[in-house]
């Protein structure tokens, strides 16, 4: 199992610290529903795209929950960099943890067989610039995986245009997480820069010698979460999008407010 690291903040040095003895909490213990299914698929096509030897991985944003399936974390050199400091501390499962901004955080080039971009880019001012650094530090086939919320769907337009203490309001009493919006914890403030949106995105990773190989918008997991905490609020909500959805061009569902991508380095 990895060691876990931490951060002498005074030196700004990584630390490796004992390994945690509570199991890793991993994001593919979502809900059922179209998101889970969605990265149960992307660890499909990770475990067929990535090296069978020990992975290099750079996580892009880390916090207490793994991307990884089980068997890929536990055969991977794990780096993680974070601008909050109480993120760092709360990794369990990096073998080095750096407190810095994937924004302007430079590895050497040819440094990683996967990045890792899970519910991050829609809070960074210059995405552009942080996919820049995550294509140079991947070596020649390696992959990025990107998790992002969609911001045409309903829950990101709702996200994007309301105060962020309604979004904490939301955590706390519809998802019922006690300690969202404490230091360390989300939601967190979110900018949705242009390139967050699904089509621009694809184009800029073109652009820049990067080829999507795996695209899939979902219904966001917070739809199953409140269709089993708040039943009858699910209930409206659905019934708003619907209404929405019989409007709108045809093949359009407001609820699909997330994504996965997976981009390989040509």
């Amino acid at each position: 199992m990895n060691k876990p690291a931490t951060i002498d903040f005074a030196t700004a040095t990584a630390i490796r610290i004992p390994a945690a003895t509570a199991p890793v909490q991993a994001l593919h213990d979502l809900v059922p529903g179209e998101a889970r299914d969605s990265l149960l698929a992307v660890h499909e096509v990770l475990r067929g795209e990535l090296p069978k030897a020990e992975l290099a991985i750079y996580e892009a944003g880390g916090g207490s929950c793994s991307v990884l399936p089980p068997e890929l974390l536990h055969r991977s050199k794990v780096t993680v960099v974070d601008i909050d400091e109480d993120q760092v501390r709360n990794n369990s499962y990096a073998d080095e943890a750096i407190l810095g901004d994937v924004q302007t955080y430079r590895f050497g080039r040819e440094s990683f067989d996967l990045v890792i971009c899970y519910n991050v880019i829609e809070h960074l001012p210059h995405v552009d610039a942080a996919l820049l650094n995550f294509r140079d530090a991947l070596k020649r086939g390696g992959l990025i995986l990107i998790g992002a919320p969609n911001p045409s769907s309903l829950s990101g337009v709702v996200t994007k245009y309301s105060p962020h203490w309604f979004h904490v309001w939301f955590y706390r009493h519809i998802r019922g997480i006690k300690d969202a919006g404490l230091p360390g914890e989300p939601p967190f403030p979110t900018f949705f820069h242009p390139l967050v949106t699904l089509p621009r995105l694809e184009a800029f990773a073109a652009a820049n010698g990067l080829e999507m190989i795996y695209r899939r918008e979902v219904e966001s997991p917070r739809y199953p979460e409140m269709r089993r905490r708040k039943p009858l609020l699910a209930a409206l909500v659905d019934a708003g999008a619907a209404v929405l959805n019989a409007v709108l061009p045809r093949g359009i569902d407001v609820r699909r407010g997330d994504y996965h991508v997976i981009l390989r380095k040509s």
